[in-house]
Formats: structure tokens, C-alpha cells, sequence
């Protein structure tokens, strides 16, 4: 069993306060967006033997399982992160496995660079993602009903928002979408950027169900992802609850501080809310245009205590343990790699005593007994 010493990514949009609040350290005054907990190149943890990812390279069936290395080959399938957004997060989507590998093979063929801006697909893999909320979570998930939008936008009173708001009334529900969302996304900049003006003032001006429209807009004047966002369900978790996003579901975080986990994978698509590159066509190939319910996903327990977090995917399952004074000894012993990630109390999982924000990599088979006072979230894989 192998303590993590984890990076905290100080992307732009990450709170300066919540992960140092968390770990009860001082805020450095710079944003702390993502502390990353697993194997992914880009960041891995540390542990006394290496890397985490050269300790996985170096026994890849010892750490992980030859279950899981049969399922998924030889490296941890998932990665898990305590993220704390302080403004939102660019608008994007995911591809599904098919899309990614041919998508990563079509870019390769073509020789664009892994670190070209303009590069769509970093690896070969998806990247569904599941956020539990650890404090109340603001976010947008999927589609809102068409003529639930139509009513939203014209409810603004501005003129040139009535074409979005007539094809959004005149057609059947995916065609209506599409439709806005591409001339959303390619219209004439200039008149783009009047029309997301005027759009913030009058949220602005509105509150209510427009004021979290409004306060993505201060973060992005004049960007075109402000009227994609208007066409998304607003979500807001209570500690607890969580979102899955599957692939090809528009989504953004916009505050707050949660557990999340994914798919070991990098690929994003994004539609807005970004100075970075959007490519329009690839999107809108790969954005499905369905309304619906977001979904809030609240664990459902077993009988020993585990609360499950369920998603339709393998490479990652989320669950936790909130461990009541005196509650005895747990053994949490499984055939497949484990991160255990304390959020809440003191929680001594062998002989590491853990506090917020600290974590152990479980190898596959290796005991692990569990006790303390406290919330304990396990990430682990289904095969």
C-alpha cells in the first residue's frame, strides 16, 4: 500500500481557496484547480517507490490485477481528482471509444502533433466522467427542452435572438438543436459578440433562472459559449449527489468543490467558454443532440455500508464509506487496483492515517483494513 503525494494543477478557473480548505493549509493567492490522484502521464502521483506509473510499468499484473490488465491492459483505467472550480470551466464534450480511436488514428495519419493547439484527440481512449459534489456544485448538463429554451430566450426581449428562438419552435427536437447550436457557433464574430453582450445585461438585469447565464457571461464577454450555455440544463448538487457525463453530452462545471473521476483519457471537444481551439465540424459530429433530464445520481447503499455511485461504464467505479464514531473495522480487500481518498474526519486505512485530501493506491489482492471517523471515497475498476 502506497501513500500518494498528488500534483494540484493551477489551471485559471480553479478556486484559491477550496483545496487549501480542504487540506487545511494557506491559500498561496494562486488558483488551485485539480489535485490528480493516479497514473496519467501528465501528473502522476508519487509514491516511496516511484511514480506512481512506474510502479504500475514495473508489475503491471501485481499492482493492478491480471483481471484488469486482461480488461483494460497494463496501466490504472481511471483517474481520480478533487477539482474546485472557481469560474467555469470551458463548455465541452467527450467522444466514445469508436470516435476516439478513429479520431486519434486520423490525426496521427495526418501527422499533427500531440501538443498542437489544434489537436482534437491525445490519446485513443473516451473519457466518460463522473463529479460528486463535496460542497454545493454549480454545473450545466445536456439539452434542455427545446421550446423550454425558445421560452427562456425569448424571455430576454432581444431582437436578434428571435431566429434561435423561432428554429428552436419550428422544428423537431434534435434538428432544432443542431441547427442553433451550428449557427451559434458560426456566426459572424463581431455580431456574435453584440448579441452575447446584450444577452448578459439583460440576465443581468433578469436574475432568477438567468442569473447563472449572467455570471458566465462576466467571465466570458462577448464569447459564443454564453448562448450555447443558455441552451443547457443549470444543475445544482448538494454535497452528496454527482453527475455522470457520458460521451457526447455538453457540459461545463461552474463552482464548487468535488470528487470526480474518469476514464484515463484526454480528449476533449469544446464548444465555448475558451480561448482554445474549437473545431466546429468535429464537434458537431461528435454532440449529441438529445434533451433530457441531467440525472442527479444520489449512492445507493449496501449492506455493509458502501455507498455506490452506479454509472453503465467499467473503467471506474466511485463509492464512499461516511464512518460514524466507534464504527468498527472495515476490510475493503479487492481483486482490482484501489485509490482511497479521504475527504472528511481521520481515517486510518492500514498504517496510514488519513486526513482531508490525503490518499493511498491499493494494489490489487493487498489488505486493506479501514477504521476511523470520517468520509472515505474508493475509485476503484469493474471487471
Amino acid at each position: 500500500m502506497d501513500r500518494l503525494d498528488n500534483t494540484v494543477r493551477p489551471y485559471a478557473w480553479g478556486s484559491t481557496t477550496a483545496i487549501p480548505a480542504l487540506l487545511g493549509t494557506e491559500p498561496t493567492g494562486q488558483p488551485q484547480a485539480e489535485m490528480w490522484m493516479g497514473a496519467h502521464p501528465g501528473a502522476p502521483s508519487r509514491t516511496g517507490r516511484g511514480t506512481l506509473a512506474e510502479v504500475v510499468d514495473a508489475d503491471p499484473e501485481k499492482e493492478l490485477g491480471a483481471a484488469s490488465v486482461a480488461r483494460f491492459g497494463p496501466r490504472l483505467p481511471f483517474l481520480l481528482k478533487l477539482l474546485a472550480a472557481g469560474a467555469p470551466l470551458s463548455l465541452q464534450v467527450h467522444p466514445d471509444l469508436a470516435q476516439a480511436k478513429a479520431g486519434y488514428a486520423d490525426e496521427e495519419r495526418r501527422g499533427v502533433p500531440l501538443d498542437a493547439p489544434h489537436r482534437n484527440y491525445k490519446d485513443a481512449n473516451h473519457k466518460p466522467e463522473l463529479i460528486c459534489a463535496l460542497t454545493d456544485f454549480d454545473g450545466l448538463c445536456g439539452f434542455r427542452a427545446p421550446t423550454e429554451t425558445a421560452d427562456l430566450l425569448d424571455g430576454l426581449g432581444i431582437a436578434s435572438l428571435k431566429p434561435y428562438v423561432d428554429l428552436l419552435r419550428a422544428h423537431p427536437e434534435d434538428a432544432a438543436l443542431r441547427e442553433v447550436l451550428t449557427a451559434i457557433l458560426t456566426a459572424d464574430p463581431e455580431d456574435m459578440s453584440r448579441t452575447v453582450t446584450e444577452t448578459a445585461a439583460a440576465c443581468d438585469r433578469l436574475g432568477g433562472a438567468y442569473a447563472p447565464y449572467a455570471d458566465i457571461a462576466h467571465h466570458y464577454p462577448g464569447d459564443p459559449g454564453v448562448l450555447a450555455a443558455l441552451l443547457l440544463n443549470h444543475v445544482r448538487l448538494q454535497p452528496g449527489e454527482a453527475l455522470y457525463l457520458g460521451a457526447g453530452i455538453p457540459h461545463a462545471y461552474l463552482d464548487g468543490l468535488g470528487v470526480e473521476i474518469m476514464a484515463n483519457s484526454d480528449n476533449v471537444l469544446r464548444c465555448g467558454l475558451t480561448p482554445k481551439h474549437v473545431d466546429v465540424p468535429e464537434l458537431l459530429r461528435i454532440v449529441r443532440f438529445e434533451a433530457g433530464d441531467p440525472g442527479i445520481l444520489r449512492p445507493e447503499a449496501s449492506p455493509d455500508g458502501e455507498e455506490v455511485y452506479e454509472t453503465p461504464i467499467d473503467e471506474f467505479r466511485l463509492s464512499r464509506w461516511v464512518l460514524p464514531e466507534g464504527s468498527g473495522t472495515r476490510r475493503l480487500t479487492r481483486d482490482t487496483p484501489q485509490i482511497l481518498l479521504c475527504t472528511a474526519g481521520t481515517v486510518r486505512v492500514g498504517e496510514h492515517e488519513l486526513t482531508p485530501g490525503q490518499s493511498v493506491f491499493v494494489a490489487a489482492g493487498e489488505k486493506a483494513e479501514v477504521s476511523g471517523t470520517g468520509t472515505l471515497f474508493r475509485a476503484t475498476v469493474l471487471v
